[in-house]
Parts: structure tokens; C-alpha cells; sequence
């Protein structure tokens, strides 16, 4: 059996921002020309008339300031209000790889490693731009990688679960060195016509080098353990897939095709899970909380991140203890922990303990407890 270490990680993030004063003026502008066109029948009680939109309304409910996207344009006309992407043809690289790959190159820079050294991918994600070929194989031949590669989706905890998976097969020796990547492109899967959640999302790309700890060629944190649960919940959920077209409706553009969620609903359920998970595999890993000196969430809600700081570690986080993206990069689905464990870990010194956590659709909670070497 081998120790596990992740000696990199890597962020890809989109030069293009929209913040919340952009995207209200573009959602408000969107909410009267459906009002406009829908007069008579919301005059008559069978469509309910838009509300409007506020930066104070999205920031009171969520923390979120900006977020950063890979087409802004396509997003913020009201006539259209989701991304335009470039169609691809079969001979070039996919979207997701394409941003996949920048994150990667900075993970393995990081761990100075090749690509060569590479025997196994993980393309962690909570949507894929096709059923197959496995995204994950076209990074891995793109980045010039051995081994073998596959795809994984268990919604915003795919990061943490790829990252068992790998850990697993390191400490087997079945794998010597692995990459977990994140490419998150949450714009193509939000409903940015939805008052509720239009706000939620952003895109990015994240990079998790994991190996053998003899192998590591520097500072590197070893993974104690890992634990990963799930809860079925229809309270997050997408409907869209490869059986769409052979539905009674076939094609229609229906809402239940973009991201739904019962957001009172999820906060109420999914916290308590989260924060007992967290404890119960601190406890059998015979780790007191009070000794953790950080704490990597997922990002989806400021106010749910609080609340799981606060009953981990039995009082209110301190500054720096438990550190938020999401006012920047607002919810990027799997890959908000990985941001923040990447932006916010250089300063741990050896002997220092944290935890990596996500959660989301499923419900799933994946942890990963981690320490400074």
C-alpha cells in the first residue's frame, strides 16, 4: 500500500467577467420584453408577469458579486440570455478539453511533472458536452498522457469523489500518478431566464495532480483519507440527455432541460448532511476538529458555508479558516473546492490539517482530509 499526495493543482479561469449589475440590467431587460409580448395572457391570469431583478437581491442570497464566463455576449443579450459557442468539428478539440488542458498544464508545473508521467485521468464534471467518446480520453490523448481515462459525474461533489477514485488506485498501486480534472462549464447548463437562479453559476476549469508520496518532488499535502456519501434528492435536477428527442415533446425547449433546484429545500437538507459527514469522518479518523486549520467548501451559498463551519468547528469560523471564491467566481459546481484549496493552501505549514469538501446534486458529499507535508 502506498501514501497518497497531491503535489498540484491548477485553475483555469475565463477572461470574460459579468457582474451582478450586468447581468440584472440584461435579466430585467429580458423579463419586460416576456412581459410585453405576454400582456393579455398575464392581464388574464394564465401567465405570471417576470419580477424584476436586483444586485442586492443576488448578493443578500448567495454572497456572489461576479462571476466569470466563456461568453459573455450570448448571456447578457435579452434576447437569447445563454451562451453562443463556436461549433467544432469532429477533428478539433472539444470546449471542455480545451479549457481542461490549461488547468492541467498548471497542476503539473506545479507538481513538476510530464504529461508522460500521467497514467490515469479523471474528467470530474457535472455536465458532459457528449455521451462518448469520454471526454476524459480526448484531454488525456490531448495532453499526451498514458494509461487510461474516464469520465465521472456525480454533480457539484465530482471533484472530491474523482479524487477518492484516484486515491484509491495510487494507494493499490494500480495507478502511480493521476490528474483529476474539473472543466466546469455551468453557462450552458443555467437557466439565466430564472429570477431564482440566474445568478448561480460561472465557468472554470480545475486541476488536481495526485501521486505516490515517494514520488512527490517537493511540498505536498498527503491524504489521510476520504469518504464519499449519497442521499437521492429530486431537489437538485436536470432533465436534458440522450433520450430527449424520444420523449411525447421531443425537442421542446422545456425548463426542466437547465439546471431546477428547490433552493429552501436543498439548504434544509443538505447542510445537516454535510456538516455530520464531515464529523463523523474526522471522528473515525481519530481527528478533533479544533485541530483543523482550514476548511475548503464547496461554493454555492455563502450562508450554507457559515452555517458548516460554525457546527464543525463548534463556533464561528475565524479569517482565513474556512475561505470563500464565490463572490468571484460565484457557484463553478465541482470545482469550487478545488479553487479554493488551490488559492488558499500555500500558506499551511507542515503538520497543518484541512479538509476539501463538496456537495451538491444527489444529494452527494465527498471529503478529503489532507495534511501539509
Amino acid at each position: 500500500m502506498h501514501n497518497v499526495a497531491i503535489t498540484g493543482t491548477g485553475v483555469f479561469t475565463p477572461s470574460e467577467v459579468i457582474t451582478n449589475d450586468e447581468l440584472v440590467e440584461a435579466f430585467n431587460a429580458y423579463a419586460d420584453l416576456f412581459n410585453a409580448e405576454h400582456a393579455d395572457a398575464i392581464a388574464a391570469g394564465k401567465v405570471t408577469a417576470l419580477e424584476h431583478s436586483s444586485s442586492e437581491f443576488i448578493f443578500k442570497a448567495s454572497g456572489i458579486e461576479q462571476r466569470y464566463v466563456l461568453d459573455k455576449e450570448g448571456v447578457l443579450d435579452p434576447t437569447r440570455m445563454f451562451p453562443r459557442f463556436r461549433q467544432r468539428s469532429d477533428d478539433e478539440p472539444g470546449i471542455m478539453t480545451e479549457i481542461a488542458l490549461e488547468a492541467c498544464k498548471t497542476a503539473l508545473a506545479q507538481a513538476g511533472r510530464s504529461a508522460e508521467e500521467v497514467d490515469l485521468v479523471i474528467c470530474a464534471a457535472s455536465n458532459m458536452e457528449r455521451a462518448y467518446p469520454a471526454v476524459a480520453i480526448e484531454i488525456q490523448n490531448a495532453l499526451g498522457a498514458g494509461g487510461f481515462a474516464f469520465d465521472m459525474n456525480v454533480a457539484c461533489s465530482s471533484a472530491t469523489f474523482g479524487i477518492q477514485a484516484a486515491a484509491d488506485m495510487i494507494r493499490s498501486g494500480s495507478v502511480r500518478c493521476a490528474i483529476v480534472v474539473n472543466p466546469e462549464i455551468t453557462s450552458g447548463h443555467l437557466e439565466w431566464r430564472d429570477r431564482d437562479c440566474h445568478f448561480i453559476f460561472g465557468d472554470v476549469a480545475t486541476a488536481t495532480v495526485l501521486e505516490r508520496e515517494e514520488d512527490a518532488k517537493g511540498a505536498h499535502f498527503i491524504v489521510h483519507s476520504t469518504r464519499c456519501a449519497t442521499q437521492f434528492s429530486n431537489n437538485i435536477r436536470n432533465n436534458n440527455g440522450f433520450l430527449r428527442r424520444n420523449r411525447p415533446d421531443g425537442m421542446v425547449d422545456r425548463r426542466d432541460m437547465q439546471f431546477m433546484q428547490n433552493g429552501r429545500k436543498v439548504f434544509k437538507e443538505v447542510v445537516p448532511m454535510v456538516s455530520a459527514h464531515i464529523l463523523s469522518h474526522l471522528a473515525d479518523a481519530e481527528v478533533e476538529p479544533t485541530s483543523l486549520r482550514r476548511l475548503w467548501l464547496h461554493q454555492a451559498n455563502k450562508s450554507m458555508n457559515d452555517f458548516v463551519g460554525r457546527k464543525v468547528l463548534g463556533r464561528e469560523p475565524e479569517p482565513g479558516e474556512q475561505p470563500n471564491i464565490l463572490q468571484d467566481y460565484a457557484n463553478t459546481s465541482s470545482a469550487g473546492s478545488i479553487i479554493a484549496f488551490s488559492k488558499y493552501s500555500d500558506d499551511m505549514q507542515p503538520g497543518d490539517k484541512g479538509v476539501i469538501c463538496s456537495f451538491g446534486a444527489g444529494y452527494s458529499v465527498g471529503s478529503v482530509l489532507v495534511e501539509r507535508r
